[in-house]
């Protein structure tokens, strides 16, 4: 076959391959990161409203967000002149029906400072009284500057030249001996190494390469952006999360950005709010906050991706060589995405995990393609 010859190809510019990409392309390799939107980042990267919470999420990628936290703080840089987290607390909320899974979230992460309803309310005065069984609050937690992150990840990528192509969609991946062959709309590629992080359509990009899936099911998560009450100043408020994630709420300047925590199965696709989702979330909204609803300033929705056990899924796959899979990040992706990156760039050049990463509990095996209970 002829046409173009890369050492590894990326599929997929959100987060994970923006982020891989960039730490492959300086440890030396040769990388080329494939899009087929026009813009990196069109899907669940761009419509995140990520916050870091190490308290958040199962135990593997918990320890993935704190092995971030160093790259979230590194020191300001002409490439990224401002800090990429801004402190923003956590409360997890419970009604006095919760109050199991309040405590099971309290064993989960002990860290977690346990407040009444009334300290609750302290911090953020909307709630209705008599709505709160108890609280936990997380002091350790960011908002992320979600654009400020992927577009670091994509300068990085082109300083140590890698190439970054929009609009380019693969149409086909066959493999002989042991190169790969892709074709795309804008031409032929071959490559050693085809790094799949095609997020929501990871499982079909798999498909056209004849290999076997791993069960990934996209989930829609609606959004709303509202106005809220006069007299209220929320930037300095906490994110608010419903134990059994229910709903969530949070301060986006100026205005409070809420959802239902919505996890509905969907195809992938361009993903937009459902009116029942909405409905929902207005009915969960108002339900815990004094916060009447008369407009919506805007709604969206995005796709976040799992496996069963909502554990991503890292390495390569058992029945390809070649093929590796970065997927499966469901809806922490951003938070863990530096650890993850640089998690992911070692497995595929056949590397030890970096020692700061394995030292929070990260194992190879855990982010297996055949590891047990992935599958539903």
């Amino acid at each position: 076959m002829n046409g173009e010859k890369r050492g590894i190809v990326v599929v997929g510019a959100g987060i994970a391959g923006a982020s891989v990409a960039a730490e492959l392309a300086q440890m030396g390799q040769d990388v080329l990161l494939l899009e087929r939107e026009d813009q990196p980042g069109y899907h669940t990267t761009g419509r995140s409203a990520a916050i870091y919470a190490p308290s958040y999420g199962p135990p593997v990628i918990r320890a993935l967000t704190r092995a971030s936290w160093p790259a979230f703080n590194a020191p300001a840089t002409a490439d990224r002149p401002h800090p990429l987290l801004r402190h923003r607390d956590v409360l997890f909320v419970a009604r006095k029906d919760q109050a199991e899974s309040l405590a099971a979230e309290q064993a989960a992460a002990p860290a977690l400072q346990p407040l009444t309803p009334e300290g609750a309310r302290a911090m953020l005065p909307l709630f209705h009284a008599g709505y709160l069984g108890g609280a936990l609050l997380d002091s350790g937690a960011a908002d992320i500057d979600v654009d400020a992150l992927h577009r670091q990840y994509l300068r990085g990528l082109a300083a140590h030249g890698g190439e970054t192509r929009l609009r380019t969609e693969v149409t086909a991946i066959t493999r002989e001996g042991e190169t790969w062959h892709l074709q795309t709309s804008a031409g032929e590629i071959s490559a050693d190494i085809v790094i799949n992080a095609a997020g929501a359509w990871a499982d079909d990009l798999a498909a056209l390469a004849g290999v076997a899936q791993i069960g990934l099911v996209p989930k829609r998560r609606t959004a709303l952006l509202l106005t809220p009450p006069e007299g209220h100043a929320v930037d300095g408020w906490p994110m608010v999360v419903d134990v059994d994630e229910e709903f969530y709420l949070r301060p986006d300047a100026g205005k409070l950005l809420v959802s239902p925590a919505d996890e509905t199965p969907s195809p992938a696709c361009d993903a937009q709010p459902d009116e029942m989702d909405v409905a929902i979330c207005i009915d969960r909204i108002q339900t815990a906050f004094d916060l009447p609803v008369r407009r919506i300033d805007h709604k969206w929705a995005g796709l976040r991706s799992f496996v069963a056990d909502k554990v991503p899924v890292v390495g390569f796959a058992p029945d390809a060589p070649g093929f590796f899979w970065l997927a499966g990040q469901g809806g922490y992706g951003i938070q863990s995405a530096p650890a993850l990156a640089r998690t992911a760039a070692a497995l595929a050049l056949h590397r030890e995990i970096p020692a700061d990463i394995e030292a929070e509990g990260v194992t190879a095996e855990a982010l297996a393609p055949n590891r047990a209970g992935q599958r539903a």
